[in-house]
């Protein structure tokens, strides 16, 4: 996936969700057809699925899935295009009860309101309004199933916002009560997590998920990125920032996902966990003790300092290499004056300042710079390259992670709105006439 790619997928999901509510299975954009069936009959190469008295033709289902594979990084083979269209055409079905639901609440969407979501993705990709539309046509998808999708997503936020935001109240004593267990597990083994979350209704569904999840992580071990197939797949609020939850403690989890969790190694992506109402795939970022500063997330700006040896360069050569480095320590004062005090050592190369944390370190560097302050000259001794040093401009460590009141009562908030809308979303399903062709 090309950087501009990988923005347009989290701008269409950023802006789809508004980073807020909650993220049903949708994908990115849909072409779902409202007509009767008599009518929908004389426009469409074959249907579907029938939600109600709404057409999806398979021209939209396969205009879908072709977006999805685009954006999630999923290898377009055969059998991974069978693999997700099941996932596809729930996802398409679900965004067609949305719209449904907009309807009969007398929710619209105007033209200029669409207009303006495409500028806002194409500043959020860093492409315009142009290079978007023409990508999207390289890719068999026209402007129309774009607009669709924004404007289900938006109408889907705005019953969400008329119906259940007005109902949600986050008292001072749920804040007090979510920092008080924060505190009592500040000392637990933390854990920095991503989460895609499907869920199910029925023992079908659960079938259908579970295999659908199986499918996604093997899709994901095989390269394909978490954070796009969650922006894609999950019904889970996190699906906003492609699947990432935070730092949390084992208590904070599920049983059943805490002890998957604790065997996993950073970087890996667990099977599926199957929990009361869906499937858990959890992808482990980072792991620390407790709430408390984490050295690892320490930051640095760093100057690397290289004087050239050829791999078989005579002794005295090295020797002199070495005097030089000696000499830079001993003299050196400032980072911006770093430039000016090699200009005068032949084949003497040093780099702009350059940010790093000390995870991206590796020992025994990162315990060195780690046990100096800022203002540092550090010497790193004989490489492939020469002589070697990185000079400390500054330093900045870490703080900790103790959440704020505000963040706490957002978070609150956004689960409480998320799960009513997942329950509702669920009873339209429950009561609609829904026929998979």
């Amino acid at each position: 996936m090309t950087p501009s790619l990988v923005r347009l997928a989290r701008s269409l999901r950023k802006l789809g969700t508004l980073g807020l509510f909650c993220s049903t299975i949708s994908g990115l954009f849909a072409g779902v057809i409202a007509a009767s069936p008599a009518q929908a009959a004389g426009e469409v190469l074959g249907i579907a699925a029938i939600v109600n008295d709404a057409v999806i033709s398979r021209y939209d289902l396969d205009q879908r899935v072709k977006l999805v594979m685009t954006t999630s990084g999923i290898q377009p083979t055969r059998e991974s295009i069978e693999r997700i269209r099941t996932q596809v055409l729930r996802s398409l079905v679900d965004e067609q009860l949305q719209l449904q639901e907009a309807g009969r609440l007398e929710i619209e969407i105007e033209e200029d309101d669409i207009d303006a979501s495409i500028d806002t993705i194409s500043e959020r990709a860093g492409m315009n309004r142009e290079e978007i539309i023409d990508y999207l046509g390289q890719n068999g998808v026209n402007e129309t199933a774009l607009r669709t999708q924004i404007r289900a997503d938006a109408a889907w936020n705005r019953v969400i916002s008329a119906r259940f935001a007005p109902l949600v109240t986050i008292g001072d004593d749920e804040i007090e009560e979510a920092m008080h267990r924060i505190t009592a597990d500040a000392n637990q083994v933390q854990y920095q997590l991503s989460e895609l979350y499907l869920g199910f209704d029925n023992p079908t569904q659960e079938r259908e998920m579970g295999q659908g999840a199986v499918r996604l992580v093997e899709q994901m071990r095989a390269g394909a990125p978490f954070p796009s197939v969650a922006q894609q797949f999950s019904q889970a609020a996190s699906a906003a920032n492609g699947g990432v939850i935070g730092w949390v403690s084992e208590s904070q989890l599920a049983p059943e996902i805490a002890q998957a969790v604790r065997a996993m190694d950073v970087g890996a992506i667990t099977n599926p966990v199957r929990t009361l109402n869906g499937f858990y795939i959890m992808m482990l970022t980072s792991r620390r003790q407790g709430l408390g500063p984490n050295p690892l997330e320490t930051k640095f700006s760093l100057i690397q300092i290289v004087l050239p040896l050829a791999p078989d360069a005579p002794q005295a050569t090295v020797q002199a290499r070495i005097a030089q480095a000696q000499k830079l320590q001993a003299e050196f004062r400032t980072c911006a004056a770093v430039p000016q005090q090699i200009a005068g050592i032949p084949g003497a190369q040093a780099s702009q300042p350059q940010n790093v944390t000390a995870s991206q370190l590796r020992d025994p560097m990162r315990s060195k710079i780690l046990a100096q302050e800022a203002g540092t000259f550090v010497p790193a001794g004989r490489t492939q390259r020469g002589i070697e040093a990185l000079i400390i401009c500054d330093r900045k460590d870490d703080l900790g992670n103790q959440p704020t009141n505000a963040s706490i009562e957002n978070n609150l908030f956004n689960q409480e709105v998320s799960m009513m809308a997942r329950r509702h979303l669920r009873d339209l399903r429950r009561d609609a006439v829904i026929e998979l062709r």
